[in-house]
């Protein structure tokens, strides 16, 4: 399940850094705040699941 987990970050990562940039490339500030946002959840995930990790071994 965590590698689930870790594979969705690193979705939510992605998505996010190419709506940041397509919203910076059209000018968009609400697409690319939306992406910052994404890209955020992405992180948190990510953290939540290293921790998890580190505490398991």
């Amino acid at each position: 399940m965590a590698g689930n987990q870790k594979a969705k970050g690193k979705v939510e990562q992605a998505k996010g850094k190419a709506k940041e940039a397509v919203g910076r490339a059209v000018g968009n500030e609400r697409l690319e705040a939306e992406g910052r946002m994404e890209g955020a959840r992405g992180d948190a995930r990510q953290a939540k699941e290293k921790a998890k990790d580190t505490f398991k071994h």
